[in-house]
């Protein structure tokens, strides 16, 4: 990682600069891509225009997740702020546009707001608007990849950590990352933070297929630009008419499961690198698994951490738990 780069974008935005390298990136990469079942993270999926893509998925009318959570902050926005209280130091892993955060900051007031994001300009923009919208709020936006972190960006305010964790994205990771995750978060809050966390539920096969396969295409779009986002990044040279998108539900492990399926047998460079494709092999992107709230509240406490509060919708498709450390 390179070191970090600070300027002042505007009067209330500070930004950093921790992107990964481009060797970093690279070796991760093909490391993932030389497995028996070839895998790329999730977390380059938000290039710029993944970042924007997704953003689409957000409001598309299959996608339940991103509605029904809005509606819940709108909901309980006061009794989150109960819990995290005043003055706090919010922290948002994996930001994007910081749109949900929008739903709270009027009733949490925080002395400030930390985005942290991996796509740098994407981060910037979204940086900006949110301080023109919140002239009172500071905001100190770091581009990163925050699960380098062992402990929260330096040169923050003082005051109590609250970690914004929305979206489910949790559910990207097995549950065996999850609970290494968590825990390695402890450190971020001192001995008072705590963790405002976003968990998709188990529901019908049905429901969860559709969200990830919407009739307007954007999600087979989203999928298939991290291969975009790959040529750019570390020089491949992939062509995304060769592959198509593939999602469903895995009912045994409870996660929805995002793929690449190769076209044709054909060969993607790498640099120095070849890698085979066989027609129909598949690269796995993503997996998205959904919890039930016993199965979160165990994974919850294997992490050092207890649930506090949860809230969730009238159909329970979707939750929101307030967590602290385990004393």
């Amino acid at each position: 990682m390179s070191e970090f780069a600070t300027s002042l974008l505007t009067e209330n935005v500070f930004f950093k600069n921790q992107q990964p390298g481009e060797q970093d990136s690279r070796s991760e990469i093909l490391d993932g891509l030389h497995l028996k079942q070839k895998t790329i993270n999730p977390k380059y999926f938000y290039d710029t225009h993944g970042s924007e893509l997704f953003e689409r998925i957000t409001k598309l009318p299959e996608y339940y997740p991103a509605r029904t959570e809005r509606s819940l902050y709108v909901k309980y926005a006061n009794n989150i702020a109960q819990y995290s209280g005043e003055n706090c130091v919010l922290i948002e892993p994996g930001s994007g546009s910081s749109e949900k955060v929008r739903l709270l900051l009027e009733h949490l007031k925080p002395r400030a707001y930390v985005p942290m994001d991996i796509a740098k300009a994407f981060l910037q923009r979204s940086a900006v608007k949110l301080g023109q919208e919140f002239p009172w709020l500071n905001i100190h936006a770091v581009c990163a990849d925050f699960g380098g972190y062992d402990e929260a960006p330096d040169g923050l305010p003082e005051g109590k950590r609250v970690i914004f964790y929305p979206g489910s994205t949790l559910g990207n990771m097995t549950p065996g990352s999850a609970k290494k995750f968590l825990n390695s978060l402890r450190p971020w809050l001192g001995h008072d933070g705590g963790m405002l966390i976003g968990i998709d539920l188990h529901k019908s096969t049905s429901r969860l297929t559709a969200a990830y396969n919407d009739l307007e295409g954007v999600t087979a779009e989203f999928n298939l630009n991290v291969l975009n986002h790959l040529n750019s990044l570390i020089g491949s040279s992939f062509d995304i008419k060769n592959f198509s998108h593939r999602a469903f539900y895995n009912l045994e492990l409870q996660r929805i499961e995002m793929h690449l399926d190769s076209k044709l047998d054909h060969i993607v460079r790498v640099g120095e690198s070849a890698i085979a494709f066989a027609k129909g092999e598949s690269i796995h992107t993503e997996n998205s698994y959904k919890y039930t709230k016993e199965s979160f509240n165990n994974l919850v406490e294997e992490a050092g951490f207890k649930v506090c509060e949860s809230w969730l919708d009238d159909e329970q498709l979707f939750s929101i738990h307030y967590l602290e450390l385990r004393q």
